[in-house]
């Protein structure tokens, strides 16, 4: 009775466990491709929403301290202009082509609300809304947030 070396046995032996290693590395790399991206995605939708707080309290904190020139709650168009350009680029009146603080970040994304009291400005709260973070994964649009407001400070003067 003949047989078959034992050294054959081994490397068939060998050669199917260096297959499935090849399958578990596969599968093992999808799921932790699937965590990274997914981890960067959160990372960098954070990051996003951290600098969109910081130039909503730099436009309420801008309103609370300019000159209010409307007798009612509606602001004249150059305060609400000034005060969106502040909060997108970082400066009332930006030079052309100025870079916003978020990518696809516009004027029409900022909400401003003037609250009187007694007849005088006593509020000033700003707000990102419909603004859709870049994503990779999914949708996440901005409603209302972020929002901060400071007290008017400013020089209250109507026409």
């Amino acid at each position: 009775m003949n047989h078959p070396p034992q050294r054959s046995r081994r490397t068939a032996s060998h050669g199917r466990r260096r297959g499935s290693v090849l399958i578990e590395f596969t599968l093992s790399l999808s799921l932790l491709i699937g965590l990274f991206l997914g981890t960067w995605q959160f990372g960098y939708a954070f990051y996003l929403y951290a600098q969109l707080e910081q130039s909503v309290r730099d436009g309420a904190r801008y309103a609370s301290e300019l000159k209010y020139d409307s007798a009612t709650t509606t602001p004249t168009s150059t305060f609400l202009t000034a005060v969106k350009n502040v909060v997108v680029y970082g400066e009332p009146a930006p030079a052309t082509g100025a870079t916003p603080v978020a990518p696809g970040l516009t004027t029409d994304n900022v909400a401003l609300t003037v609250t009187f009291t007694l007849g005088v400005p006593t509020n000033m709260a700003v707000a990102i809304t419909g603004y859709r973070l870049p994503t990779y994964f999914g949708q996440a649009t901005l409603v209302g947030r972020p929002t901060t407001w400071f007290p008017f400070i400013g020089i209250f003067g109507p026409p």
